[in-house]
């Protein structure tokens, strides 16, 4: 029925096993954790985290219109404010109610992870296959030990297909996660250098990203980039989970979704691909390279869920980076006109290498130059000196003007920079808003990009306020 609720409340009780204390009278139409951002009829699971416990919250999201509060220890101001559900640990209910959620799809279900290119694949893959089909996916990166599940749990039993972010830090987090997200389809995008603090190798991290595969079902798919250096290994991973379509995707020769064309512009991309025997020519509504060969996994999982082509290469021309992930921001004041490329969100050495050569594609206007605010890549461990400072290469060839360059592990770049380029270094991102700022002129295009925890965004929000203008390609 077209208005069945997305959880009954015996699903709810059934799957969790949990108490009921209360008479449930909203329908259960949504799941949240975080109580300022209820709809009426939300399903509140009070998790306690590191920082913040739900339990703290509860009450307040019952009285903003939550349907029913999962919670483990429940107080006189919850049971007041609305029906509760007592269980002996949220997120082991969430948890539940997401495998629950699972048992009872008849969805495709495809699940993406890698180093670099997992957001902005699953993504893309959510504008192509809803060109199709009702289609379900994790919003922003809910690929940890509670986004995975919530994700799940927020799963309509209608939708025809699922696509998952799977992620992790260590090794064994995504054999947990991928338990509960069992894909007909997985992806690895990439291996590159993300969270090698937390292993020993390169290897480590292929191995640890080939964990995916463990959940993979019976007469399951595996898409594996071809161009990786660890796609033996990670094919090999595949084949010892008992997969046999085992499909490749990328620019080198053999490749089962493999590049043909592609034209880079600075917002857009023009590809033609072949998709084992088919011609595909598309439009990608968003620039860089990294982007494109992305876009042919996308291509691939669309094939092996069944959907068309032609509608899903047609959608992809909608696509668009993600905040923080290569948005443009083409800003005009008193004559002065200037793009920034905002890639804050996260860094690491692949990922910042791929923005580099966004903006090495990218044309500044009239006496305008290429510009690289760059802060910390963290979680590199002992590797973090050579793998900052090896940022001189990717820089050259991009043709960057000047680097503006901030954070402890950002000095080892910062000494190997030759004179010419050197815009300004500070200790942290705020202390080098003022001397950007300064040097800003007509035609400059900004690329900035750093760790989250590097803290580059306020400077995005500094140059937006200081010029103002519109976002867009």
């Amino acid at each position: 029925m077209a208005d069945q609720p997305l959880w009954t409340v015996d699903e709810v009780v059934s799957a969790t096993g949990g108490l009921l204390e209360g008479k449930v009278t909203h329908a259960l139409n949504g799941v949240a954790i975080d109580s300022r951002a209820i709809n009426a009829g939300d399903i509140f699971v009070a998790i306690k985290g590191e920082r913040t416990d739900g339990h703290e919250y509860a009450a307040n999201a019952l009285k903003a219109g939550a349907g029913l509060a999962i919670v483990s220890r429940p107080d006189s101001a919850m049971r007041e404010a609305g029906p509760v559900l007592v269980v002996d640990d949220a997120l082991a209910a969430l948890e539940a109610l997401g495998r629950a959620a699972r048992a009872r799809s008849t969805a495709h279900i495809i699940a993406v992870t890698g180093s670099v290119g997992k957001t902005t694949t699953k993504d893309a893959l959510k504008i192509a296959l809803a060109s199709c089909g009702e289609t379900h996916a994790s919003v922003s990166s809910f690929n940890n030990q509670w986004g995975v599940p919530l994700t799940l749990a927020r799963f309509a039993r209608t939708a025809e297909f699922g696509v998952f972010e799977v992620g992790m830090n260590h090794a064994g987090e995504i054999e947990t996660l991928i338990d509960m997200v069992r894909p007909h389809t997985a992806i690895i995008t990439a291996i590159a250098e993300s969270h090698l603090g937390h292993f020993t190798s390169l290897t480590d991290i292929a191995r640890a990203k080939a964990e995916i595969f463990i959940g993979v079902v019976a007469g399951g798919v595996a898409i594996i980039n071809h161009d990786t250096e660890f796609f033996s290994l990670l094919r090999d991973a595949a084949g010892e989970q008992g997969i046999t379509d085992i499909r490749s995707f990328g620019e080198k020769d053999g490749s089962d979704i493999a590049l043909k064309r592609a034209t880079l512009h600075d917002a857009c991309s023009c590809v033609t691909a072949d998709v084992r025997g088919q011609e595909v020519t598309y439009k990608l509504g968003a620039a860089g390279k990294h982007v494109v060969v992305n876009s042919l996994a996308v291509l691939a999982a669309c094939e092996a869920a069944g959907a068309d082509m032609a509608k899903c290469a047609l959608a992809l021309a909608d696509i668009t980076p993600p905040s923080g992930r290569g948005v443009r921001h083409n800003l005009r004041i008193d004559g002065l006109h200037l793009t920034v490329i905002d890639e804050s969100y996260n860094a690491n050495p692949a990922s910042m290498r791929a923005a580099l050569d966004m903006l090495g594609a990218s044309q500044p206007a009239g006496r305008g130059r290429r510009i690289a605010v760059l802060g910390d890549m963290l979680e590199l461990g002992d590797h973090a000196d050579r793998l900052h400072g090896e940022l001189v290469e990717p820089l050259q060839t991009a043709q960057v003007d000047q680097v503006f360059a901030c954070g402890p592990a950002m000095k080892a770049l910062w000494q190997k920079l030759p004179a010419a380029v050197r815009g300004s270094y500070a200790s942290s991102s705020a202390e080098l808003i003022a001397p950007l700022l300064g040097s800003i002129r007509s035609g400059d295009v900004i690329m900035i990009k750093g760790s989250l925890g590097s803290r580059m965004a306020p400077v995005v929000e500094a140059i937006i306020k200081q010029y103002g203008g519109t976002s867009g390609g």
